[in-house]
């Protein structure tokens, strides 16, 4: 389901098509792959049913030492995922170093916790079912299909990989087309620690993503553009099979009058620019108060100017890996400046062949398309508001709502519970991200349902409750016994039990938020 890109030819190689996956960099072919058709996927899944019987009965302890070992593998071939990724996406060396480690961290945490979230735990019964032992454990779900994005093919997709597989699951994983080489790793190197593919690769264009959704998988996880999302949703329906859907965004930044503004800046910047802005959580908005908008935005400059993005060695930015997202950024750069804003860094000349420089816009109406829809490059939008108040407004007035980050030293707290979003960095700009134990996901245009944490792991199982009788209960309740003497004493227990009221808090009296 992921966009086919026009610059990857397709192939003739025996019983099979293959495609090109390209370098953005350079154009040159880094290899080819299997162009998976209907028929391939469901004979993929097919086999991850037997996978999954094998892989779902074993212990918690016995899942966890081989993801332990899966995640040895891949950490002692560290420089070698990196330099695919590179390869593949364009992207630095140090930030594929930096995407696969977190995807590294995320897989150790999911290995060794999953008994902790997910394991068979008594729950209280209470008053009225005093004779039943109530238990609630947590089951794979058997077959999870995982069609992953191409800015972040390690650390993204492994959100769901990772955690799908240590809650029991076997995983058909379909990577996006311009990323298929590092799909093929890790499912080759899981293989080589594990013994057996519970973890099986399809590749392919958007009719593969289809088919896996078609294929009668027990879950889906996407990533990818929210327009994407919505085809995979309505291919799962079909087959009524649920959808964990992690979509677009456009993240903002507050900055308060008391911040940290040399880390704001610092922070915003990164945030907007870092992967060629190419980041679903990446900043694309911020929201600075007036009495240090001036300064905040001449530090930005400032660090900005530095900085390029070029196809040396030493380049901090990497190219557009997908090359119809130029036209995107280019438009939005052009509606910006066409309706009155101004370009304090880049602007319509920054968006080249390969390559985007990074650019700071300001004075742009807030219901232009730079300010309005997902830009996806080293672009950000800067305005000034007159409170804080105000910044919030404007944060929440988007059909998005993913991540966001505020600075400031006195209310840092108070802003981000206001904000309408997954996710909020206080005083960091995505730092949600790499902590394990946090969910990950958003609300509105940005999806639904959560990967990371253990949000994430039950995101991939079924509930399973049971009450075991422990002796007989004193009221016959379910049974034609049921005697209108035993009615009045439900009555009268379930007035002993819930018959006062409580006291509700005055008007106008603030309720402390539970922390």
């Amino acid at each position: 389901m992921t966009i086919h890109d026009d610059r990857q030819p397709t192939h003739e190689a025996g019983p099979h098509r293959t495609f090109d996956s390209l370098s953005p960099i350079t154009g040159d072919v880094v290899a080819s792959h299997p162009l998976h058709g209907e028929e391939d996927v469901a004979a993929a899944v097919l086999a991850a049913r037997d996978e999954a019987a094998w892989w779902g009965a074993l212990t918690f302890e016995e899942r966890s030492a081989r993801l332990v070992a899966w995640k040895g593998v891949i950490t002692r071939r560290l420089a070698q995922l990196a330099d695919l990724v590179h390869q593949e996406t364009g992207k630095p060396h140090g930030d594929a170093l930096l995407e696969a480690s977190l995807g590294i961290d995320h897989l150790g945490w999911a290995a060794t916790h999953a008994a902790k979230h997910l394991g068979r735990r008594k729950v209280s019964s209470g008053l009225l079912m005093a004779n039943q032992a109530a238990t609630v454990e947590y089951r794979p779900l058997g077959v999870v299909g995982v069609i992953g994005p191409w800015n972040y093919p390690v650390f993204t997709p492994m959100g769901s990989i990772a955690y799908a597989l240590a809650a029991g699951n076997a995983v058909v994983f379909k990577p996006s087309e311009l990323t298929p080489g590092v799909g093929e790793w890790l499912a080759r190197t899981f293989r080589e620690a594990v013994g057996r593919p519970v973890l099986s690769v399809v590749t392919g264009f958007g009719d593969t993503g289809a088919a896996l959704c078609r294929a009668g998988v027990d879950k889906v996880a996407f990533t990818g553009s929210t327009a994407t999302g919505k085809r995979v949703m309505a291919a799962c329906a079909e087959t009524l099979t649920p959808v964990v859907i992690e979509a677009g965004g456009k993240d903002a930044v507050i900055v308060d009058h008391d911040a940290d503004l040399d880390a704001a800046a610092d922070a915003t910047l990164w945030g907007a620019c870092s992967n060629a802005g190419q980041t679903c959580t990446g900043v694309e908005r911020v929201y600075v108060h007036e009495k240090v908008y001036d300064e905040f935005l001449g530090l930005l400059v400032a660090k900005a100017e530095g900085l390029r993005a070029d196809d040396s060695l030493d380049s901090p930015l990497g190219p557009i890996t997908m090359p119809k997202q130029l036209d995107v950024i280019r438009a939005h750069i052009a509606d910006a400046l066409d309706r009155g804003g101004r370009a304090l860094l880049g602007g319509a000349d920054a968006v080249g062949d390969r390559y985007v420089q990074p650019t700071i816009l300001v004075d742009v109406p807030e219901d232009s398309r730079a300010v309005c829809e997902e830009t996806f490059g080293p672009t950000v939008t800067v305005a000034r508001v007159g409170t804080v108040e105000e910044a919030i407004r404007r944060t929440n007035a988007t059909s998005y709502g993913l991540g966001s980050t505020v600075f400031s030293k006195a209310r840092g707290m108070e802003i981000a519970e206001q904000i309408r979003s997954g996710m909020t960095a206080v005083n960091g700009v995505i730092t949600f991200a790499a902590v394990p134990s946090l969910p990950f996901g958003g609300v509105g245009d940005s999806g639904f349902g959560r990967i990371h944490g253990p949000d994430g792991l039950r995101e991939f199982t079924y509930a399973k409750a049971i009450a075991r009788q422990r002796f007989k209960a004193a009221l016959p309740l379910t049974s034609f016994t049921r005697t209108e003497k035993h009615e009045q004493q439900l009555v009268q227990l379930m007035t002993m039990l819930h018959g006062r009221g409580t006291t509700l808090p005055k008007l106008g009296r603030k309720v402390r938020r539970g922390r």
